[in-house]
Formats: C-alpha cells, structure tokens, sequence
C-alpha cells in the first residue's frame, strides 16, 4: 500500500513508520521534521494548515513516481502526529493543534477517495490519565463502551477527533479506526523506566496499569490496514498484560475496592481490555517487558 503517515518522526511514528516499510508499504513520513530512515520518504508538512495537507495527500512522494504515466492516489492514512500530552504547550495550543490537524487530514484524504483511514486516539479518553486529583474507571477491565468524560485539553482534543472521524467516516463510507493507545513504550524503556513501577503499582495508576510495545502498536496498525469493511470502529490499544508485578487481584483491592469487576481475571491480564482488538483485526501482542526483567512476583 502506498500510505501517508502523519507523526513519522514522533515517539510512536519512528518506530511504527518503519515497521510499516518492512511489511513491504511505500511509507511518507508527513512531520515537521524528517525521520531520516532509509525505507521511509519525508515530507515536511504543518498539517495545521488545510492547504499544505490537502497538497501533500494529493502530490508525489519520491521522484521516482514521476516517470509513471500518472501520479499514484495513497491507499491509506495512518494519522498519529499530535501534540502527545499536556504540560508541553499551553491548552488551548495542544487543543487546537490536534483538533485542527486531525480535520484537515480527514477532510483532504477523504475528499481524495483514500478508503483506510486509521488515526491515533488515546488512553486518556476515558478520563482517568490526566484528571485532577483521584479518578477510578466506573468498571474494569475498561473496554470501549466505557464513557469518554476527560477534563484535560489533550484528551479532549482526542474526544474530538473521535467525533470528527465518525462523522467523515458518516459522509463517506470508508473504513475509519480509531486507536485508544496506551502508554506507549520503546524496547530500551523497559529496563529504564518498568523497575520502580515493579516495586510501586501506585505509579501506573493514571495509566489502568496498562501500556503498548511500541512494536505491538505497529502490527496493530498493520491489522487495520489489513482488516476491510468495519466502517467507523474505535479500539483500545495494549499489551496483554499489566506494566506491573503486582496480580490483578491485588491491584483490584488496593487500588479498585468497590470499583465493579465485570468478569474474571487472569492474574496478569490488563484493565485495560483488548478483547475487541483481538476479536475483530486478530490482533495479538507478542511483547512483554517480563522478556527482559524478571518479574518479582513471581521468583
């Protein structure tokens, strides 16, 4: 597939651009700034302004298209640039960045006749990452059907473009997914950041205890681009297990008490639940960080 991908050089996108590349896909890296990555094509684009994304959806993206005998339409969107948190810019900017973006990329690529839309969504809809003071989910594990009542600017943001995807999907009948990714981790993060969340469950509460490989994100992606006909669907993205030692029992009565328990656990399954990613794209993370620490609670 030839597939435009917005955030290429972000936290997630350097990592999920190139993957995309390996499975065979012609990959441009529509960013700010250049990924530098032999198998992926950059193209610098502020996706704020409605003209340079419609111009960059709809131009070339390497010279060698130039000798065909007309310019390639892109197969598919895969939409993960955004400012990825508060506290980096100022709420309004993060807010209006997002949204914006997210309209402007929806708006050309469906306008343009591209089918596959996927973006990226967020954890934090659900209101419990970046909420003020102490937030519990109204049941685990939090699947889909889980109100979106954030009060922060990023995650409103991401309740936004959740809305503005519905409605172009609405208007066009292409396959537009929306991920609800976790926190996403990189392979060297496992050794440097996972050993004080093994010794302190407390520090992974905002996140439902839960986080996605950043190489599980990039099959998941490959699963929607793969996966036709589900119209307008949002998923939650994350590993199988918790980012914690702790069991599911435990964290339950220390941090849940009280909090409904919609159907048994196993004793390491995420709050966090993917069982719709699973049944509907055949998603299955392969990664784990007890591939790399040795879990405490289990020695």
């Amino acid at each position: 597939m030839r597939i435009f991908l917005t955030g290429g050089s972000g936290k997630a996108g350097r990592h999920v651009a190139p993957y995309l590349a390996e499975q065979g896909h012609q990959v441009t890296n529509a960013d700010l700034t250049p990924l530098g990555h032999p198998a992926v094509d950059d193209l610098l684009v502020d996706l704020t302004d409605a003209g340079e994304t419609y111009s960059a959806l709809a131009g070339a993206a390497r010279f060698d298209e130039l000798d065909l005998p007309e310019l390639p339409a892109y197969d598919a969107v895969v939409h993960l640039a955004a400012i990825p948190r508060i506290l980096l810019r100022s709420d309004t900017t993060t807010y209006a960045t997002n949204v914006l973006s997210t309209y402007h990329v929806l708006e050309a690529a469906t306008r343009l006749g591209v089918r596959k839309v996927v973006f990226a969504s967020s954890e934090t809809t659900y209101g419990v990452c970046f909420a003020q003071g102490e937030r519990r989910p109204l049941y685990v594990p939090v699947d889909e059907e889980h109100p979106t009542v954030p009060e922060d600017s990023y995650a409103m943001s991401k309740v936004a473009g959740e809305a503005t995807a519905r409605s172009f999907q609405a208007r066009t009948g292409a396959d537009v997914y929306g991920l609800r990714i976790n926190n996403v981790i990189e392979p060297h993060e496992y050794a440097e950041l996972f050993p004080p969340f093994l010794a302190d469950p407390s520090l992974r509460r905002r996140n439902i205890f839960a986080y996605i490989d950043v190489r599980d994100l990039g099959q998941m992606v490959q699963r929607c681009l793969e996966t036709d006909g589900l119209g307008y669907e949002v998923f939650n993205v994350a590993n199988a297990d918790m980012s914690v030692a702790a069991t599911t029992s435990q964290v339950i009565e220390r941090f849940y008490d009280g909090v409904e328990v919609r159907r048994e656990m196993g004793r390491d399954e995420t709050f966090y639940s993917i069982d719709k990613a699973r049944r509907l794209l055949g998603f299955e993370p392969q990664h784990s960080w007890r591939d790399v620490l040795d879990d405490p609670g289990r020695s």
